[in-house]
């Protein structure tokens, strides 16, 4: 039995009950801190190698501002998720964005490599606050499927943000320099942080005052960990974001080193990244409609292991050209955006009264395999697509195989 077919009004009575936020106020919170991982991670893609360059470090060492931001993303939502249940999402959002911002102009201004690293990856962990606390706001105010509807719309907001990072990190890295690219993201989120001081109410009306406690911690924990729902939808969310990072940390030295686009080129191939991504959201709500949660899913994952299998075989076969890349990628991305809300909604539905906890084991379990796939790109760069290529395949697979065979059985999302 597949999870109900979304209504055509995502808004449930839940929300108008808990939140003086109007469905419009909602969905726009949850597109910026959603948004702010593609501005912290792809806006400054297309100056990675200059930023190599200019600090004269090698490209492993490049690698590390990518995969120390997201696995300290990863890590420090362990610590957030359950603050959040404890005090709220409110204080948190506003403290991990202040800190967001600091961090930001810190690594503009680094002197060094190693002090980007460190303040990228105090970045990252500050990141954590704002995708933790969005996953948990859509559980405090919907019910799951209806969730997956809403945190569609939130990411087809995400997508319109990715739109321009690539664009306006090449552009502003090409008339400023790497530094003021860097500077971006800061802007961003003092910008969200204002919103949330000004608008947000606080989503989680029953505390729960046992949330830090060691024990109670743990045995939270264990039993996220022991339910299936959870396994299965943070298997379909770390497989789809493991096709996405692989394309996210090694396209700028692939499309710009080996293919030899300018960074503006590059950008267009990001910003077209990110319109088939944006695709994707409305044909994930077009589905949930007409098909339900289970079935959309299994429907992307034939998307995507035509995009993963055709981009693999191209590579294989020694062809490396822009469009090798691109056109089977158009499929991923297409897919990405069925995936990632049916799969992060799905995630956190059985756990209403811990679903910051929930969000954050989802998050973390990204993020460590998100810096495994970036520790293996540092080293498996070659000067060819091949890398980029077989890792997306790759994952692809995996995709298919959860939405194939773990979903139907296993997918059934039900609070308790």
């Amino acid at each position: 039995m597949s999870l109900p077919s979304v209504p055509a009004d995502p808004v449930a009575p839940l929300a108008s009950r808990i939140s003086r936020m109007s469905p419009g106020l909602v969905v726009l919170t949850l597109a910026l801190l959603l948004g702010i991982q593609p501005i912290t991670t792809d806006l400054y893609l297309p100056a990675l190698p200059a930023l190599t360059a200019g600090f004269g470090a090698p490209v492993a060492h490049a690698q590390l501002t990518l995969t120390a931001l997201l696995l300290a993303f990863g890590v420090s939502q362990l610590v957030l998720g359950p603050l959040s249940d404890r005090f709220g999402r409110r204080p948190v959002l506003l403290w991990g964005m202040a800190a967001y911002v600091l961090a930001a102009i810190g690594g503009t201004l680094a002197p060094s490599m190693v002090m980007l690293i460190l303040w990228r990856t105090l970045q990252g962990a500050a990141m954590g606050a704002a995708v933790m606390a969005a996953r948990a706001i859509v559980r405090d105010l919907y019910v799951p499927a209806e969730g997956a509807r809403v945190m569609s719309r939130a990411l087809t907001g995400l997508g319109l943000i990715a739109c321009l990072c690539a664009p306006v990190g090449g552009l502003v890295s090409d008339l400023f320099g790497w530094r003021i690219a860097l500077l971006v993201p800061a802007l961003f989120g003092a910008l969200t942080l204002t919103l949330l001081v000004l608008r947000f109410d606080e989503t989680q009306q029953r505390r729960n005052p046992e949330a830090l406690r060691p024990r109670v911690l743990l045995a939270t924990w264990a039993t996220v960990l022991r339910h299936p729902t959870f396994l299965t939808f943070t298997a379909l969310t770390t497989a789809a974001y493991g096709v996405l990072f692989t394309f996210l940390a090694a396209s700028s030295f692939v499309f710009i080193q080996v293919l030899g686009l300018s960074k503006t080129q590059y950008g267009l191939v990001m910003l077209w990244n990110s319109l088939a991504y944006i695709a994707g959201t409305f044909l994930c709500r077009y589905w949930l409609a007409r098909h339900g949660v289970r079935r959309s899913i299994a429907r992307g994952a034939v998307l995507t292991l035509a995009g993963g299998t055709a981009m693999g075989l191209l590579a294989l076969a020694g062809v490396q050209t822009v469009a090798a890349i691109v056109g089977p990628l158009t499929l991923l991305m297409v897919a990405h955006g069925v995936h990632q809300p049916c799969g992060q909604t799905g995630a956190v539905g059985p756990f209403p009264q811990a679903a910051g906890a929930a969000s954050a084991l989802n998050g973390f379990l990204m993020m460590l395999v998100a810096f495994g796939i970036g520790g293996w790109l540092g080293t498996a760069i070659d000067g060819t697509t091949r890398p980029l290529a077989y890792g997306m395949w790759f994952w692809s697979v995996g995709i298919a195989l959860v939405a194939w065979l773990l979903v139907p059985r296993f997918g059934e999302a039900r609070g308790h």
